[in-house]
Parts: C-alpha cells; structure tokens; sequence
C-alpha cells in the first residue's frame, strides 16, 4: 500500500488565521494568491513529497485552470488535481483543455469534477438548473467527456441537457486524468459510481465515512466499476498534542462571534448535503461560545470541527502530534481511503509541518513509499525547529 498525499493552493489568498466564507460565500486572506505567493506553496508541496494541489473553482476564487496553467513552469513533478464545473463549458471543450494541459504539462493533471452545490452561486455564472439537474446535466457531460477521450470515433450524444454532434478531439490525452468527485445525495452517488475514478469525501468520523464508503461502493459494482476513496481534511501538527491544540486554541480565539454567527447562517442556506453534513458535526455553530476551548469541538480522536465555524466546504482538521495523527490517517487508510487532500493555515508553512513531521512516520510504516528529494528536515524562515 502507498497512500496518495495532496495539498491545497488557496487561490483566494492566505492566512495565519481561519478565513471565513467558500462555498457560494465571499472569501479572502491577508496573504494575496499572487502567482509569486502560489508558488511558492507548489514548491513546498513539491518538496515534501505531495503528489497534486487541489485547485477550487468558484466566483470566490481565482481561475483554476489560468492559475495552475502558469505554474507549470515553476514545477517539475507536481501534479495539478483542478476543480470543474459542468455546465459552465461545453463537454466538448473541456475534453480538449484536459488534452492540451496533459500535453504541455507532461501528464501532470487530475481533474476534480464539481457539480455546484449553491443555487445562488450558479445563477452568477448564468446557471439556473436545481441540484438534481444539475446532476442529472453532469452525467451526461461527463459520458461525453469519456467517450471523447476513448478516442473512438467522433460522439454523437443527445441528452435531456448535453447534446454534441460528430464531436472528435484532434489529441487524445495522455494518460487520461483521472476524475475525482464528491456528494453526499443519492443523485452524487449515482454520477460517482458511474463516472469517478475516486470518490472524495469532507472530513467525518471514519464509522461515518466508512459507511459512505460502503454506499459509492454498492453503487458501483452495480456498474461492474472499483473507484479509489479519498478525503479532504484540514491539518495542525506539531511536535507534541499540546502545541498542535495550542494552535487550534490560538485560531479559534481569533475568531469574531459576530463572524461565526453571520457564516453559520449563510451556511445554513446552502442547498448541498454535504455541508449539511458538515454543519451536524459542531450544531451548526451551536457547540461555539467564545471563550471556548478547542477541545471542546473535537468529535473524533484529533478531529476537529473549528475550521466549519466560519469556512464552507471542507471543514474539519486532524489535530495533535505528528504521531497522532499519523495514527489517525492509518485509521482512515485501513477503511479503504487511497487518497488524503490536505490543508493547513498557513498553506506555505503547513506543508512542511506535514512534510517533516507526519510523512516520515507514514513512511517507516510502509504506508507511504519513500519521497527521494528530501534527504532530512528542511526548515523555512517561517519554521522554527522547536515547531
């Protein structure tokens, strides 16, 4: 078994602190998600042994495909997992970005396939299908984009939303990307065990995970299909549990009450299962009062609910020593997660964190093969060794 690390580029800026909004909402940090900045962050993850960045897409975040399109030059190994919306291009179109991207990047692409969860957000983009036509359209895209990329002949597709005719792409791409997808309604099952090369879960309890494991599971040997499983979780490690909760302890008193009643409200709106899901976890908000201490959002051995306080999407974090939560990512690794998406504030200093502290034990228990291009701790300015 090799496990299959990720990181993230936060394309709407950085902080040392919890940032508020995603997922539909208003989002930006103290550090801009300049290209210089980005970099650096594709370098870290490169140098500690991360295979992809996972890219998100939204009016609340810089340009996917733009943003990594002009960090390949900065990179030699890194991957770029990019996040996709169906519906708002052509199935035709996005099938020959993929070609051209894996052609001048070496193959060094991987696609995140996000339906949208947020009515709102869509109709700034000119979409007005509901949740489950929005689906229902993806499927259909996403049985184009597959064809497409078979290479057999040109497609002919007449859907109830996606119609091509004779559509051909002059370059197959090489390897095809793999598709990841997430979604925790019945309709996301369906598209996933259909069209998914792995399926991507936000952070829950591994009992709760291991049962929507199960489920996509059921659902696609229906489909004569085996799909990989991934995660998507945010981290704080430290040397010991005490500075890694410390740290939880600093990021939750920086917190505005009037911030985390305004998030949770707009959060509550959303139409997407999965921050439903989410939002269960701490009570929607309920389980905050300032003051609070960072334990008492822990619902898990070292897992953490604080970062949905106030961010949409993702918003859980394993905290504690980098022996815990090494711990912890076997536990999820041994319910049949292949693939951890990996985040931390900030996303520059936070990858060596990992990278130093968590990595090498995953590496001495055979769960991770071996990263060669790092030969012993390698410390940023940010990064002290007592850290």
């Amino acid at each position: 078994m090799s496990l299959r690390f990720h990181w993230f580029l936060p394309t709407y800026g950085d902080s040392r602190n919890l940032m508020a909004g995603g997922h539909g909402s208003s989002m930006s940090g103290d550090r801009p998600a300049t290209l210089k900045y980005l970099n650096q962050i594709g370098a870290a993850a490169e140098t500690n042994g991360f295979e992809a960045v996972l890219t998100p897409t939204g009016a609340w975040c810089e340009d996917a495909w733009l943003t990594t399109a002009m960090m390949l030059e900065t990179t030699e190994t890194l991957k770029f997992l990019v996040a996709l919306r169906p519906g708002l291009l052509s199935p035709t179109l996005a099938a020959q970005m993929a070609a051209t991207f894996q052609w001048q990047s070496g193959g060094r692409l991987l696609l995140n396939v996000v339906t949208g969860g947020e009515d709102h957000e869509q109709r700034t983009f000119g979409d007005f299908l509901d949740k489950n036509q929005r689906y229902a359209r993806c499927g259909e895209f996403l049985d184009v984009i597959r064809q497409l990329w078979s290479g057999n002949g040109p497609v002919d597709f007449s859907g109830e939303y996606v119609n091509v005719e004779k559509a051909t792409l002059q370059r197959i791409p090489d390897p095809v990307p793999p598709i990841f997808f997430g979604g925790s309604s019945p309709a996301a099952g369906t598209v996933a065990s259909r069209y998914a090369d792995t399926y991507l879960t936000w952070g829950e309890t591994p009992s709760a995970v291991a049962a929507k494991i199960a489920w996509i599971r059921d659902l696609a040997e229906v489909q004569g299909r085996h799909l990989d499983y991934g995660i998507r979780l945010h981290v704080i490690s430290r040397d010991t549990s005490e500075q890694a909760w410390a740290e939880a302890d600093r990021l939750l008193s920086a917190l505005d009450p009037a911030t985390v009643e305004q998030a949770q409200a707009s959060l509550a709106r959303s139409g997407s299962e999965g921050q439903r899901r989410m939002l269960e976890l701490h009570g929607g908000g309920s389980a905050y009062k300032e003051g609070v201490g960072a334990r008492s959002l822990e619902i898990a051995p070292n897992l953490w609910t604080g970062v949905g306080l106030v961010r949409g999407g993702a918003g859980t974090a394993l905290v504690g020593s980098h022996q815990e939560v090494a711990d912890r990512i076997a536990e999820y690794a041994a319910i049949g997660l292949d693939h951890f998406v990996l985040s931390g504030y900030p996303h520059l200093e936070e990858a060596y964190q990992f990278g130093e502290g968590v990595r090498p034990i995953l590496e001495k228990r055979g769960l991770v093969a071996p990263h060669g291009s790092v030969g012993g701790p390698v410390r940023t300015p940010f990064v002290s060794s007592g850290n």
